[in-house]
């Protein structure tokens, strides 16, 4: 099992050393791989007093593209959106950018994807909201395609392209993509179908067991070997006083469940940048 770790990117701030130091902390103590979010605005709660999203305009999320492209060059962490909301954004544009980023950083790119909840962010970025299930679908067989086809004609619902192609294409043909998601069966079923791997939110011991069977037998009806599907779980103390015993419990409760990746996050606790880079290095003593 993989351990990364989960840049605090609403807490550490803007400051591109503050970034630079969590990143190194990281890799000096032995994690594999970082996470950031990804949201492109955030909605006003002001003007939605029924706003129920744990996210505004308030918070902080350096767009990942832009940032890993930035530490490509900086760090040997193998970098992971988680997730890179899809079916907002330009298919044939992730393709290119995915496929920059992967050659930057040699090969060390996983492409974490989901659908997203945020109906303020599709509608300012011209995207339906009520198609993004369908859209998101189509769109990984056109990565796939562009990633690893020197010529692509496709004419889908949503896309059409002509006998075009990109480069430089990335260094893995192609890239692996992770979806996101909770336990909803659709959900389960399109992760087992199409997915390298499954970011997974859900702690074990809430149904988790069985969400991963439904992934499991959705894998084997595509075709595809059952285990050959990767679980990325997360470990996040917060601000409980027994952190260290909390997150080695909870490390531990994804092992047993045969999580392939646990990411550690300090979010939570209303850490400065200093403190989330002396947690992470406490975190890795804790797991080494």
């Amino acid at each position: 099992m993989q351990l990364g770790a989960i840049l605090p990117q609403t807490e550490i701030g803007p400051d591109p050393q503050d970034l630079v130091r969590f990143v190194r902390a990281a890799e000096d103590g032995g994690f594999t791989y970082v996470v950031v979010y990804d949201h492109v605005l955030g909605a006003d709660r002001a003007t939605r007093p029924d706003w129920q999203g744990p996210y505004d305009l308030h918070s902080q999320f350096h767009e990942p593209f832009v940032l890993y492209g930035y530490l490509a060059a900086l760090t040997r962490l193998e970098l992971v959106p988680g997730v890179l909301i899809l079916p907002q954004r330009q298919t044939a544009l992730v393709a290119k950018q995915a496929a920059q980023v992967d050659v930057l950083a040699g090969g060390r790119f996983r492409l974490g994807v989901g659908i997203g909840w945020n109906p303020v962010e599709y509608e300012a970025l011209g995207i339906p909201f009520r198609s993004r299930a369908a859209r998101y679908e189509e769109q990984v067989e056109v990565l796939r395609r562009l990633w690893t086809e020197d010529s692509v004609t496709f004419r889908g619902r949503f896309h059409t392209i002509d006998h075009a192609g990109l480069l430089p294409r990335p260094v893995q043909q192609p890239i692996p993509i992770w979806m996101g998601g909770g336990t909803n069966p659709r959900t389960l079923e399109r992760i087992g179908r199409l997915a390298d791997g499954w970011i997974c939110n859900t702690p074990p011991g809430h149904r988790l067991e069985e969400a991963l069977i439904v992934v499991r037998e959705a894998a084997a009806a595509a075709g595809r070997l059952p285990d050959a599907i990767g679980l990325q779980g997360i470990a996040q103390p917060g601000a409980a006083s027994d952190g260290k015993d909390v997150l080695r419990r909870q490390v531990d409760r994804w092992t047993a469940i045969g999580a392939t990746h646990v990411s550690v996050s300090g979010l939570g606790a209303g850490r400065s940048p200093a403190e989330h880079v002396t947690f992470i290095e406490e975190a890795a003593a804790v797991l080494a």
